[in-house]
């Protein structure tokens, strides 16, 4: 009977172990929400080194409006008044982004750009 519950106790810390390796990865590598943003270059840090010299801490919105300063790091200084769509990761921040047009934007972001 003492085996039985080594054995069991032992395949619910494996289970266990790898939940959270899978939710960890998840976390690291899959989770992700998408912000839209407005490109203010008096909001850009420039960097001393590096190839991404400009850093931005910018103000943007999720498709229900709702806001997150986001920051991240780019090798050019972006157009003025430009509409980016952000890939923003919980862990990493900023993955990913793209200029996009106003029409393009959900109707809830372009209320806070109007």
């Amino acid at each position: 009977m003492e085996n039985i519950k080594g054995k069991v106790f032992a395949g619910v810390g494996i289970i266990l172990v790898i939940l959270v390796f899978c939710l960890v990865y998840w976390l690291l590598f899959y989770q992700n929400t998408t912000y839209y943003t407005k490109i203010d270059n008096t909001k850009v840090e420039i960097l001393d080194s590096g190839d991404m010299r400009y850093e931005y801490t910018l103000d943007a919105y999720n498709k229900n409006g709702k806001e997150k300063e986001v920051t991240f790091k780019t090798s050019r200084e972006l157009k003025e008044d430009a509409y980016l769509e952000l890939e923003v990761m919980l862990t990493r921040g900023v993955k990913s982004w793209q200029e996009v047009q106003f029409d393009e934007l959900p109707d809830k972001v372009q209320e806070q750009y109007e």
